[in-house]
């Protein structure tokens, strides 16, 4: 007799009213069309339109987190659905409010020994005297960047005190608060992982200035590396580097961290994203297809990560049998 492949019904939440919507709608309907090709039942919900306070959770299995930046990676959607008795795929509300903040988990970086640029805080009613302290002690090139923000949203490298200006002003638009740090000018690298499940390091190189929302959602020519002339131990260090970051926030489910090698071939941690893009461009998608885990079975192991133990698990089918719905896998 055939096993029996369990269907679960799941509440893809993408959307939201955060500046990242668009990129936030573009992963859930990828999430949805491989849920649905894998025979689960999957039905999107956009905060944005829907009050998830008034849900009635019980018709779900399963919440899968799409959302993108505020309301969506902060903690406050995770909270709501613990609340609800829901399980969600991704970090707990506490990682996820650590994480959004890039001064907070600058702080807990710091705690565990995770190399992460030096940095100082601005607030917009600073005055004059205060951005000269904070800035000339940090020293040029330094970057100016939202403490809450996601998608490279509101950030500069700034070589001079001329171009601080205009650098906050860009900031200010979308956070109260500037992270100003000492800028990494290296290469640009990230890491995915799946619980303790490391992905393989990739090296990133963009004809931008650095990698900002037009390299990654707009632009074809971001180039995206497996293979490089890094020396093998130093990329090892890049991904323990990487999971250090993680273990010190205390992610779950999927992450991918984003960092910058110096001339020294020293890992410097910027960000942990707990909510990484589920798009065509997005980079824990590409990561693990290296693995040779495909998109559809890269959503199912999210959800496996986050629920309890006395819900049945998928048969996860052989690969050859899965069609996959977006084009680069």
């Amino acid at each position: 007799m055939s096993e029996t492949r369990p269907m679960w019904r799941v509440a893809v939440l993408a959307g939201g009213d955060s500046d990242e919507r668009e990129i936030s709608l573009q992963s859930g309907s990828a999430v949805q069309q491989a849920l649905s090709s894998r025979g689960h039942l999957a039905l999107h919900l956009d905060p944005a339109v829907v009050d998830l306070a008034g849900v009635d959770w019980r018709q779900f299995d399963v919440a899968f987190l799409a959302l993108h930046g505020q309301f969506g990676e902060d903690g406050q959607v995770q909270q709501i659905l613990e609340d609800a008795g829901i399980p969600y795929t991704g970090s707990d509300a506490t990682a996820s409010q650590l994480a959004f903040s890039k001064s907070a988990a600058k702080e807990r970086f710091l705690q565990f020994g995770v190399p992460t640029p030096e940095y100082s805080l601005l607030h917009y009613t600073d005055d004059v005297t205060r951005i000269e302290k904070v800035t000339g002690e940090i020293g040029y090139p330094l970057v100016i960047k939202p403490d809450c923000q996601g998608s490279s949203l509101g950030i500069s490298i700034v070589r001079s005190a001329a171009e601080v200006p205009a650098a906050l002003k860009l900031c200010f638009q979308f956070d109260s608060f500037a992270v100003v740090e000492r800028a990494i000018m290296g290469t640009e690298w990230t890491v995915g992982m799946l619980d303790e499940l490391l992905l393989p390091p990739i090296l990133i190189e963009t004809d931008r200035e650095f990698f900002d929302w037009q390299a990654k959602y707009e632009d074809d020519n971001t180039r995206y590396l497996f293979e490089s002339n890094f020396p093998q131990h130093v990329v090892e260090t890049i991904a323990n580097v990487a999971r250090n970051a993680c273990r010190a926030l205390g992610t779950r489910g999927m992450a991918r961290v984003d960092l910058r090698v110096d001339e020294a071939m020293q890992p410097w941690v910027l960000e942990v994203n707990t909510i990484p893009g589920y798009t065509s461009h997005s980079l824990v998608p590409k990561a693990a297809a290296r693995m040779g885990i495909e998109f559809a079975e890269l959503c199912e192991r999210s959800i496996e990560s986050c629920l309890p133990s006395n819900l049945p698990r998928p048969h996860i089918l052989p690969r050859t049998n899965v069609r996959q719905p977006l084009d680069e896998r």
